[in-house]
């Protein structure tokens, strides 16, 4: 059973961000709710560290059993996995008693054309 979580923030066509770059216009109201929520997950250290284990994970995608060690509590991790794939940038599948993630498609390209200047 998968529990891929489609995503609202990053287009998954090519690796065309949500917004445009922050240089070449003012944000729209629409384009800073997407942004907000998605440097808001990021905000957290712990979620920082868990995006980060799983984009370097080898093969691109990390078994939670993989990542959890991050000085919380499972339950805690389980929670901040959560807020990262409502924010659209982690997908995660079940095979067994395991879950498995993936930065979402497109998300880190997205992420760098977003604070990349206009023009370059």
């Amino acid at each position: 059973m998968s529990n891929n979580v489609s995503l609202s923030l990053l287009e998954t066509d090519g690796a065309a961000p949500c917004c445009p770059p922050l240089t070449s216009a003012p944000l729209s109201e629409e384009d800073s709710v997407r942004m907000a929520a998605m440097f808001k997950a990021l905000a957290d250290p712990v979620r920082l560290r868990l995006f980060s284990r799983v984009a370097s994970h080898e093969g691109g995608e990390a078994c939670v059993c993989d990542i959890q060690d991050v000085g919380v509590s499972q339950p805690t991790v389980s929670h901040h996995l959560k807020k990262l794939r409502e924010a659209g940038l982690l997908t995660s599948e079940r095979r067994g008693t395991w879950v498995y993630y993936r930065v979402a498609p497109s998300v880190l390209a997205g992420m760098a054309g977003l604070l990349t200047a206009a023009g370059r």
